[in-house]
């Protein structure tokens, strides 16, 4: 990876802990509903330079993938509004989170997870269509670690069940 690149990576992971610090609540504070339209911004802002940086693309290459990728992201944002409001909906009841409203929250996570999954199915053989596998397998090798640093900032900022505490009563 360029030195370019690497610097572009760590500012991208410096505006997603940024964002997300300014989404979690402070130490021993109430638990306060997560910005994650916050960090979504951050994020859409940020990817699809990364991409270009990190692809490489010739220009008869970036002319035809270019608007496939932005195809593939208002997908993909799509998904990760869906995202977003099951993160609201948790950070917003996880204290008094009752026993059926959690596992649907669950199964609404699942369910974006699996659409994310057959987006990217899709979109392999689109992208397939006017790139080297080599490049197809780098870009979403891309999008693969762009993710796991969003995942790690929400997780940071996610509170966890507590199991000791009952459910309230119906």
């Amino acid at each position: 990876m360029s030195a370019r690149s690497l610097l572009l990576v760590v500012a991208f992971g410096l505006g997603l802990t940024v964002a997300a610090s300014v989404a979690a609540p402070p130490a021993g504070a109430e638990s306060a509903p997560t910005d994650v339209n916050l960090l979504l911004n951050t994020i859409r802002a940020n990817r699809r330079a990364l991409v270009a940086v990190n692809l490489n693309l010739t220009a008869e290459e970036a002319a035809k993938f270019w608007p496939l990728y932005d195809r593939y992201q208002q997908e993909m944002n799509t998904l990760g509004d869906r995202l977003a409001a099951v993160v609201e909906d948790y950070s917003s009841s996880f204290r008094d989170l009752a026993n059926d409203k959690a596992l649907q929250l669950v199964k609404d996570y699942l369910a974006v997870e699996a659409d994310r999954l057959q987006v990217r199915r899709t979109y392999v053989d689109e992208f397939a269509k006017i790139l080297p596998g080599r490049t197809v397998a780098r870009f979403f090798q891309i999008e693969n670690k762009m993710d796991a640093v969003v995942r790690y900032d929400l997780a940071a900022t996610i509170p966890v069940v507590d199991e000791a505490s009952p459910p309230p009563a119906k």
